[in-house]
């Protein structure tokens, strides 16, 4: 293709993160929320942090790239604390929304196939964690972030 597709919320009018309630999110502070899929998925742990403001990774500005480091720091170690949880994977993919969004999945402990870049494709593969143990998750990580 000569030139690229836009993205989703090129412009922040048309941004659903925008315009998405702090509600529907498990944390929030002054610059940053964190929410996750509306349902389990095969991994214990899917969130994804994003900036308050419209911005993308290149447009950051030094205080949110700090926050942002300190917040995956903090976040990795929230989720890698779960039992079920082995390890941690940070993606952040720019292709599919204008507005920065972080995503960590959770690889479970013993499923050592799911190993590296593939493991968002099993995410979809494997049957969804049980609703209540994937609450508790939720739960558990958003309150790590709110014990300032």
């Amino acid at each position: 293709m000569d030139a690229e597709p836009p993205r989703r919320g090129d412009r922040q009018e048309q941004c659903a993160a925008c315009h998405t309630p702090d509600s529907t999110y498990l944390w929030s502070n002054e610059r940053w929320r964190l929410k996750s899929p509306p349902a389990p998925s095969g991994l214990p742990v899917v969130v994804i942090l994003e900036p308050r403001a419209h911005l993308d990774l290149g447009d950051l500005s030094t205080m949110h790239a700090a926050e942002l480091g300190v917040l995956t720091v903090r976040l990795e170690r929230a989720i890698r604390s779960l039992e079920s949880v082995a390890q941690v994977h940070v993606n952040r993919w720019g292709d599919g929304t204008a507005h920065l969004q972080q995503w960590f999945l959770a690889r479970p402990h013993g499923y050592l196939q799911l190993r590296g870049p593939f493991m968002t494709m099993w995410d979809e593969i494997l049957p969804p964690v049980e609703e209540h143990e994937w609450q508790m998750n939720l739960e558990y990580i958003a309150a790590w972030l709110s014990d300032d």
